[in-house]
């Protein structure tokens, strides 16, 4: 039965596409209508690698299309009607339902212009219809820009089909509505229909790693914009029987990943005016920028800069301690309000080190001001962080939601960013590591990629120096060396707590048996050097006897104990960030009357072309036992192709590292 029920949709849908292309000038007709049910979509289930799949999407429409009226110009109208089917407990949230409309003061803004909605059940071999309650719809103010119009449809059960079909009217032809063709529920149908009138020029970006099928990509008359008579250009895109995109760990963000389609506008052409163009390349988008207020003319106010600059660099020549001295000041005068920008919230940085707080827009501008002042060549890079996605690298300059600085001494680039006061000079933030920044020359309008993959390594040294006794209890010192990303991260966790002692507890938290009596952290301050611990401790129960046998696992709290790569292929990449190496040395003193039985096997593991290595090795001198072993992650980026040895690298780590050294006691 439901091998029938999805060959009657793929039917359907079959028959849908070939209607689309046997009508070439008309609009295209919706397949799909609100409200008729096919009863066989009631057995639907989910198969395969979908099989525990909380609800399947039955199919997801979208129309965009254009409007026009004498007095308000153009709009463009967005049309959605989506439809599961709700499989187990885990899929009910599907029921309540949300929709963003975006507004800019007064003047612009976005319209709910019609939403429908209903739940449908089979009951005594009956379908029985529950509409959308008036008391189920709530608007909320998210912020000043954003309200959030959301929705809960009742009588949602396992075994219910849901639908919702809505409309928005929107003031803001420069980006289009664009179109998601997976999510993380299996979907049997995606459809975008896309009508665009001659006037308006848009560039359109497709990603993913999923396959968008374009079958209609024509020229017709704009007969649906009522008093007009243009052409229009008219393109459908789909997408069928498309697979869950199952979260993986180590990506950037899972929408660089979701198989989508993006509009933004390049150009206007109206009939009697001239070709206008918007973003429509590099020069043009760095000139527009060196004009803004809120970005290059706010780099060139420098009153504040001119007041503080001679008590900041104290007579200071050499160029690297000047640039420091300047960052150190803005990371130690600014706070950052976690705020993403590429717009600088003022037009004067005197008014964000009045106000002693600011986005990393405001924080990394004040800075470009000071250094500007100070004669020293820096100039901004804008970035797409990882949650926002990976830039499609053509001129769009809506792309990017953030901005650093850089400045080259020498032959070495230095990437600023003062948002986090741990941060040293020429080291990115983890949410800027997406690969690449645009740099821009705002008085000759060149600009360029940067690659932004890390010049400093990320490490951390684990060396446990450590006596077992007779009781099964381990004494002795813990060492640990950080630098780069690690030592970045622990700082960053140090700073969180309200005191050392929270800091020791925090740490201690997944440790069992561990008891610190002494604490130490050097250089927490200096950036420059190796952040070290150091502790006296002693540890209990990780230690296991049975008869005159004594079982011990040496990498103690330190081991992998999951392999994160799960699935047994991967479409997309694995993203890092950046390079890593952990390295663990313990070293074990065991009693008189103890002697080995039994050690692990040692070994070097390599992934292909030295792109990683896993090794672990024993050594035995008397009646101590050494162990050392080294993880190496030598890129920050793997391809799909790569995933299969990267997985069977981390299955070996986790493997080997469980190992347990069994001593055997003299009787």
């Amino acid at each position: 039965m439901q091998k029938n029920a999805l060959k009657f949709l793929t039917l359907m849908l079959c028959i849908g596409v070939r209607t689309l292309y046997a009508q070439t000038t008309q609009p295209v007709k919706r397949e799909f209508k609100f409200g008729k049910i096919v009863p066989t979509e009631f057995e639907v289930k989910a198969s395969g690698p979908d099989s525990s799949a909380s609800a399947i999407k039955l199919f997801d429409v979208g129309d965009c299309y254009f409007e026009y009226n004498s007095t308000g110009g153009f709009i463009y109208v967005f049309e959605r009607h989506i439809r599961y089917k709700i499989l187990n407990k885990n899929g009910y949230d599907l029921a309540n339902f949300q929709v963003e409309l975006y507004r800019n003061g007064n003047s612009a803004k976005e319209d709910l212009s019609f939403m429908d909605a209903a739940t449908y059940n089979m009951v005594d071999g009956k379908m029985v219809t529950s509409k959308l309650n008036k008391d189920a719809k709530f608007t909320e103010e998210f912020n000043k820009n954003y309200v959030i119009k959301k929705f809960a449809l009742p009588n949602v059960k396992e075994g219910s089909i849901i639908e919702f079909k809505y409309k928005i009217r929107s003031d803001f032809t420069f980006t289009l509505r664009g179109w998601k063709f997976q999510s993380s529920i299996p979907t049997l149908w995606s459809e975008y229909n896309v009508k665009i009138p001659e006037y308006f020029i848009y560039k359109t970006n497709t990603s993913g790693y999923y396959q968008i099928e374009h079958p209609v990509h024509e020229t017709a008359t704009a007969s649906y914009i009522p008093g007009l008579s243009s052409n229009a250009a008219y393109d459908k895109y789909c997408a069928a029987n498309v697979p869950a995109l199952k979260e993986e760990p180590y990506v950037t963000t899972m929408d660089d990943y979701t198989p989508k389609i993006e509009f933004e506008l390049r150009g206007t052409q109206f009939p009697g005016a001239m070709y206008q163009d918007f973003n429509g390349s590099w020069p043009k988008i760095i000139n527009g920028l060196a004009e803004d207020e809120n970005f290059g003319g706010f780099i060139n106010k420098n009153s504040y800069a001119k007041s503080v600059l001679p008590g900041i660099l104290k007579g200071e020549k050499d160029t690297l301690a000047a640039v420091k001295l300047i960052f150190n000041y803005v990371k130690n005068n600014l706070k950052w309000n976690k705020q993403y920008s590429k717009y600088a919230n003022e037009t004067n940085p005197k008014s964000i080190f009045e106000k002693k707080t600011g986005s990393s827009a405001d924080i990394n501008l004040a800075l470009l001001s000071l250094l500007k002042e100070a004669k020293i060549e820096a100039f901004p890079v804008l970035i797409s962080t990882r949650e926002n996605g990976e830039h499609p690298g053509y001129p769009v300059v809506s792309a990017f939601n953030n901005v650093i600085g850089v400045t080259q001494i020498g032959n070495t680039l230095y990437f600023l960013d003062a948002t986090d006061r741990d941060l040293p000079a020429g080291m990115l933030d983890y949410e800027n590591l997406s690969h690449q920044g645009f740099y821009m020359d705002l008085k000759s309008f060149n600009g360029k990629w940067l690659s932004t993959e890390p010049s400093v390594s990320s490490e951390k040294v684990f060396v446990y120096n450590m006596t077992l006794d007779k009781d099964h209890k381990l004494t002795g010192k813990i060492n640990q060396y950080s630098k780069g990303y690690a030592a970045l991260n622990l700082r960053n966790k140090y700073r969180k707590t309200n005191n050392e002692t929270e800091f020791i507890k925090n740490f201690k938290k997944d440790k069992a048996g561990l008891e610190i009596s002494t604490y130490k952290i050097d250089n927490l301050d200096n950036l420059d050097e190796l952040l070290t611990e150091n502790m006296d401790v002693v540890i209990e129960d990780n230690v296991e006897e049975a008869g005159n046998l004594v079982y011990f696992t040496p990498l103690l709290f330190e081991r992998t104990k999951e392999n994160l790569f799960k699935l047994e292929q991967r479409k997309f990449p694995v993203d890092f960030a950046y390079p890593f190496k952990e390295s663990y040395r313990i070293t074990v003193n065991f009693p008189d009357d103890y002697e080995i039985d039994k050690l692990p096997k040692g070994g070097i593991y390599k992934l292909p072309e030295d792109n990683g290595t896993f090794t672990i090795n024993y050594v035995t001198e008397g009646k101590t036992l050494m162990v050392k072993s080294i993880i190496n992650v030598s890129k920050s980026l793997y391809t799909p192709e790569e995933y299969f040895d990267l997985k069977e690298l981390f299955k070996t780590v986790v493997e080997k590292q469980a190992e347990q050294i069994v001593f055997k006691k003299k009787v």
